[in-house]
């Protein structure tokens, strides 16, 4: 009897520790999972080399006449998302991106860069959307998305320079929200602390997650494309992109999901039609105004302290520095 008794108690007592270990790594979501992070990404004009061309009668940016690419602080918030990856194990990175079909360019770099996947918010009721709009189409994606602890987006777009979308995004999805990120230091126990860079200085907060992050241009830049990620996702494509490819490319690439780039359009996503494209954009151009520097003459300088300093006061005396 005192042999059963003290083998029931080994037993009973190591059942114990298994049901308080297994409950002390499922009330640590963050242990067991890692972190689920969505990256919000925006494909956009190249408004760092505007020409003549660049703008519409109507006010709207040109796109045609100008290069796509990957919105330079949006990659500054992949890099970001990425590092928190690399430091927590478990974690995805999710993109989200809203445009036209050649957009999933971007989805295909993140995944070049070590991005998990990525979904495409394409339609043409999104045509024309201003940043109310815009937030409201990807609030609800990512609402279908479901499943997340942090979301990331650059501060703003260079084709628009407004910084709203993802504060907006925050406010629809009722989340806290982080601005001008310059480093995410941490993220355990339900708590993210982020280095803040603002105009006469730096700040380190707090928040809990979910939560939404916008990330400054003076982050770390995004680490380069990965030739073996190169050769993983080239072959990557959405459904409208795949219904233009050959049968074979079909054949070899069916059954391989990490291929399939999801896209989503509006009737996927549960939206109201009244708060999408031009219908629910309150914002209006009234006038436009194209400017176009072209340069008339041209200076070489040496590195000398005095022809950096002649260029100093050239500026100033022209206003173009120093107010």
């Amino acid at each position: 009897m005192i042999v059963i008794q003290l083998i029931y108690e080994v037993c009973w007592n190591r059942s114990l520790s298994y049901i308080c270990a297994s409950k002390i790594k499922k009330s640590s979501k963050f242990y067991k999972m890692g972190l689920r992070i969505i990256v919000l990404a925006k494909q956009v004009p190249d408004t760092r080399n505007v020409g003549k061309d660049a703008m519409k009668a109507d006010g709207t940016v040109n796109r045609a006449a100008l290069a796509a690419i990957f919105n330079p602080e949006d990659l500054n918030a992949l890099e970001q998302a990425l590092r928190l990856k690399d430091r927590y194990k478990g974690s995805t990175v999710t993109l989200l991106t809203m445009g036209p079909t050649r957009a999933a360019d971007i989805i295909r770099e993140g995944l070049f860069r070590g991005a998990d996947g990525g979904y495409l918010l394409t339609d043409r009721a999104f045509a024309g959307s201003d940043t109310l709009a815009t937030s409201y189409a990807l609030s609800c994606a990512i609402r279908k998305i479901k499943d997340y602890d942090l979301i990331i987006a650059g501060r703003q777009a260079i084709d628009g320079d407004t910084a709203q979308v993802g504060p907006q995004v925050a406010e629809k999805l009722g989340l806290p929200q982080i601005t001008y990120a310059e480093e995410i230091l941490s993220a355990e126990k339900g708590k993210i602390k982020i280095k803040r860079r603002l105009e006469r200085g730096v700040e380190t907060v707090e928040s809990p997650y979910p939560a939404v992050i916008t990330v400054n241009g003076s982050a770390a830049a995004c680490r380069p494309r990965s030739a073996k990620l190169l050769m993983k996702y080239k072959h990557a494509r959405t459904m409208s992109e795949r219904q233009t490819q050959s049968e074979d490319y079909i054949a070899q690439t069916g059954d391989r999901a990490y291929l399939h780039i999801a896209e989503w359009g509006v009737n996927d996503v549960e939206t109201d039609s009244k708060w999408l494209g031009l219908t629910g954009s309150p914002t209006k151009v009234k006038t436009i105004e194209n400017v176009v520097f072209q340069a008339k003459e041209s200076k070489i300088l040496s590195s000398s302290d005095s022809d950096i300093e002649g260029l100093i006061q050239e500026l100033i005396l022209n206003h173009t520095i120093g107010g």
